[in-house]
Order: C-alpha cells, then sequence, then structure tokens
C-alpha cells in the first residue's frame, strides 16, 4: 500500500467519525452522547477490520502467501520442464516407490 493510500484512508476514516457525529446530533443527541457513540462506532469499525485481517492472517488468504504460493509453483514447474525423460521417469519410480512404503506401513499399523 502506497503512503498516499493510507493518507486518504485516514482522511476517509476522519471524515466518516465527523459525519457520525453530526448525524448524531441531528438525531437529537446532546454533544457528549453524540461523541461517545461516534468513538463506539468508529471502534467498532476498527475492531471488525481487525477480526478480518486476524481471519486472513490464519487462513493464510493474504496476498503475500498466494504471491508465494504462485512463485513456489512456477519455480517447481520450471525444474520439471527442464528435466529430462529419464530423469522424469527416475522421479516418478521414486515417488511410486515412496507412494507404496507410506500404504505397507499404514497397513502394518492397523
Amino acid at each position: 500500500m502506497r503512503r498516499i493510500d493510507v493518507i486518504g484512508i485516514g482522511i476517509g476514516i476522519f471524515t466518516a467519525g465527523g459525519l457520525v457525529y453530526l448525524v448524531l446530533k441531528q438525531a437529537g443527541l446532546e454533544d457528549v452522547n453524540a461523541g461517545i457513540w461516534t468513538q463506539a462506532v468508529l471502534m467498532g469499525g476498527l475492531l471488525g477490520w481487525l477480526l478480518t485481517y486476524v481471519g486472513r492472517a490464519v487462513t493464510q488468504t493474504m496476498t503475500y502467501n498466494q504471491q508465494l504460493k504462485d512463485y513456489e509453483d512456477a519455480v517447481l514447474q520450471k525444474r520439471l520442464d527442464d528435466m529430462t525423460p529419464a530423469e522424469l521417469a527416475a522421479l516418478q519410480a521414486e515417488l511410486e516407490q515412496d507412494k507404496l512404503a507410506a500404504h505397507d506401513g499404514k497397513r502394518g499399523d492397523g
């Protein structure tokens, strides 16, 4: 996020707080009560945003995580594209062997 975006968001939140205050005053609340309710609305918005942020961080659905996954997939695809047919066959045989070993290990435990 660019610095100008942060400044714009800050000005927008400040303006929204002022508008909420004015609307509450027009609705008949006294200055102090309108201020308290304005703070409550802004804090509710902040806590809501924080919960969505934490949710995205925990589930790893943030932009950084997606970019990292895309990069890792591209690197693995590039490595596969650069392999010779003999190397691909050897890798596939190794994967099959690992798969059979894992399957036999599960049957022996049960």
